[in-house]
């Protein structure tokens, strides 16, 4: 099998394994020249910076000692395995990178061994950065249970590290992933968080990275199969952010895959998905705690409405709002209104005061969604009852204003 057979089975077996982004192409091309028909181990993704830019996803190797009952490259299922050793890998990495295909390395992999395959991993990390010189970005999969000396050489080569905590209890991890422990799955986190966090930060307060981004750390959960609760996601995400310095969270709808013991339970509504990440967002970008985010008796948010406009729905108390007076923090309370425009409304009003709509739609606010919550000097706007936020098609994933 040659290097772009051995690319695309590894490329999509990566596809199973994180959410980066699902935009795929295909560039021309050939063996010691642009690597042809590579649609499925290319994906766009949002690096920390803001930009975004195609990256190499893929597996160091599809063979796995586990028995996750999701995954679709579980040990026993028939499926295809392919490895990749470290100089072949980072030679292909290297003919895409200078063919213009790819910018960026997201690595992950299956598991023979949690040391033998970090040091197969770190190995082609090394070979891109030294024998190829690549200054960019590289993100790096810690693996269950990575040793402290794998997880502080895998921080000075990558921009972004993380760790598929796959579930958020020990008892909805069992469920998922029998041979795994929450422990083993937080250690490399946390072990990363020491190590970040005694590098000197720049002047905007991020840690340094070699791709010029920043180092962060990132999680993902598989949502839905192990009977987990929204609060349940959303509590372990929260103390991710607070105690270990995760940068972001990814919450993954559980589709069955055929030859899992999972295989007909059933898939997720990709609702639910959309949601917990409003929620998260609320979390990170907006103030908000666990504590404060609207859920139902069963600990789930409401897949039928945006989880802000949910909260203020239920808090009549706080509303409406002068626009002219309320502070920052208030203001990103209002439904369509997020952190940008709530810092342009507060620079605008200092000049004068707001008294319409389309000023506050010019200063990047969702003005509809917030005309119900809100005064503009003194007066209520006219506005329609509010609606359940549709969610936007294709199941992007749009975040709260």
């Amino acid at each position: 099998m040659d290097i772009r057979e051995k690319l695309n089975v590894l490329g999509q077996a990566a596809h199973y394994d994180d959410l980066m982004g699902r935009g795929l192409f295909a560039p021309p091309g050939g063996d010691d020249r642009p690597v042809r028909d590579m649609s499925s181990c290319v994906a766009h993704v949002t690096t920390p910076d803001g930009r975004r830019k195609p990256v190499l996803k893929v597996l160091q190797t599809s063979a796995c000692e586990n028995n996750c009952h999701y995954c679709a490259f579980r040990a026993g299922r028939d499926f295809k395995r392919e490895t990749l050793p470290p100089d072949e890998l980072a030679r292909a990495f290297d003919l895409m990178y200078r063919s213009g295909i790819v910018d960026g390395l997201f690595l992950s992999s299956g598991i023979i061994g949690t040391a033998r395959t970090m040091d197969q991993m770190i190995a082609t990390a090394e070979l891109i950065r030294g024998r190829y010189a690549y200054r960019g970005y590289i993100h790096l999969k810690l693996l269950p249970g990575a040793e402290t000396a794998h997880v502080e050489r895998a921080v000075a080569l990558a921009d972004r590290v993380s760790v598929n905590l796959e579930a958020p209890t020990a008892d909805a991890l069992a469920l998922l992933a029998p041979q795994k422990r929450l422990d083993k799955l937080t250690g490399p986190l946390l072990a990363a968080h020491g190590i970040i966090r005694g590098l000197r930060a720049d002047d905007d307060g991020r840690r340094p990275g070699i791709g010029g981004v920043g180092l962060g750390m990132s999680t993902q959960f598989v949502v839905g199969p192990a009977g987990e609760t929204d609060r349940e996601l959303l509590a372990m995400a929260q103390m991710l952010y607070r105690q270990a310095g995760l940068a972001r969270t990814y919450y993954s709808a559980f589709n069955p895959v055929p030859g899992t013991p999972l295989e007909e339970a059933p898939a997720t509504d990709p609702r639910r998905e959309f949601r917990l990440y409003q929620a998260d967002f609320l979390l990170r970008q907006y103030g908000f705690a666990v504590e404060e985010l609207p859920f139902d008796a069963r600990g789930r948010l409401d897949e039928a409405l945006d989880p802000k406009a949910a909260w203020a729905r239920a808090h009549p108390e706080l509303f409406p709002l002068e626009i002219n007076r309320a502070a920052p923090h208030e203001l990103m309370r209002v439904p369509g209104i997020g952190p940008k425009s709530a810092r342009a409304i507060v620079a605008a009003r200092r000049l004068s005061l707001i008294r319409g709509l389309n000023e506050l739609r010019r200063l990047g606010a969702r003005a509809d969604q917030a005309a119900p919550f809100i005064l503009l000097a003194g007066v209520r706007p006219p506005y329609q009852p509010p609606l359940p936020f549709p969610l936007p098609s294709g199941g992007a994933l749009g975040m709260p204003l």
